[in-house]
């Protein structure tokens, strides 16, 4: 080895309004292009948002049709507008998409408060153009599916929920970011339920991707789509928790989700003493007595005492006469 590291120039960027503009789109439409895996973008320098390079920009420039065929296949469509482009009436349009055979790619509210769903156009052509179709297309729909309908199935918000998960399984890019677009669809209750560890909990909700966006949060608008987001079906609920138990396996083994550090409890130093309060303390200090006389006074030297009768006689005295 040479000991030089060969250093790649950075690929610049642009931010995606940027993008959407060299691209002539409107920022939904380019918002939905990088859904649908049309623009590619790189994570920017904190990794939390998206950009686009230079050479994606000119990828993209260079296709046949461009920029109409980028806008075309972006284009979406209300009920209205996609049944006069299928030839079929909106009444059995409806009927289609609530059966689950029209799949809707985006919604909104309207000012009353109605789920307007949306279609890409390039779908309902090609679903139009399938000979396997025609007969539900212009003929009477089979008893069966008009049970279904008479009972209020209405398979659009499953539908849209399965498409949206696709788009952000997409984009995540580790299975920590693939765990948090699962329980994007589950509530509160069935997330704790499946990931028990607060820490990990946690790590999930900070990859959870939000509903899109409908009015302030907390607003009818937003608790609305909040409820579209949230999967309703005990086969949906369960296919998802079956998922998500599985990607947070797989997450653990490709990173443990962070934890705080312990503190360490911090050293008391040991008081030090003066030098000048040591040295008086020395100097006044009894001296050390010898093991086993700690506490034994010195003995008093008594006079000798008189011994014998002549003893006797000196403490009792002269006798009287």
């Amino acid at each position: 080895m040479s000991g030089h590291t060969v250093t790649q120039p950075a690929q610049p960027t642009c931010a995606p309004s940027r993008a959407a503009r060299e691209l002539g789109l409107k920022r939904g439409e380019f918002d939905l292009a990088v859904h649908l895996g049309r623009v590619r973008t790189v994570p920017d320098d904190t990794g939390a948002g998206k950009r686009v390079t230079q050479a994606e920009l000119d990828r993209l420039r260079g296709e046949k049709g461009f920029p109409a065929s980028l806008r075309e296949s972006v284009q979406v469509v209300g009920t209205t507008a996609g049944a006069a482009l299928m030839e079929i009436s909106s009444a059995r349009f409806t009927r289609l998409a609530r059966l689950g055979l029209l799949i809707p790619v985006k919604f909104y509210l309207n000012r009353y408060r109605a789920v307007v769903w949306l279609y890409l156009a390039d779908d309902l052509r090609q679903f139009a153009a399938g000979t396997e179709n025609s007969a539900i297309l212009r003929q009477r729909m089979p008893e069966r599916l008009r049970n279904d309908l008479g009972m209020g199935l209405d398979r659009r918000p499953r539908n849209w929920r399965q498409r949206h998960l696709g788009f952000l399984l997409r984009q995540a890019t580790d299975p920590w970011q693939r765990a948090g677009a699962l329980a994007a669809f589950l509530g509160p209750v069935q997330i704790a339920e499946i990931v028990k560890d607060p820490y990990e909990r946690a790590h999930v909700h900070r990859f959870r991707p939000p509903p899109p966006s409908h009015g302030a949060p907390g607003s009818p608008g937003a608790q609305l789509a909040e409820r579209l987001m949230t999967a309703d079906g005990p086969d949906e609920i369960a296919w998802l928790r079956s998922d998500l138990t599985q990607t947070l396996r797989e997450a653990r083994a490709h990173r443990a989700a962070p934890r705080p550090v312990p503190r360490e409890a911090p050293e008391i130093p040991a008081p030090t003493v003066p030098a000048t309060a040591a040295a008086t303390t020395t100097a006044t200090k009894t001296p050390a007595q010898p093991e086993g006389h700690a506490h034994e006074e010195p003995l008093r030297e008594e006079p000798d005492r008189p011994r014998g009768l002549l003893s006797r006689l000196l403490r009792r005295g002269p006798r009287p006469s």
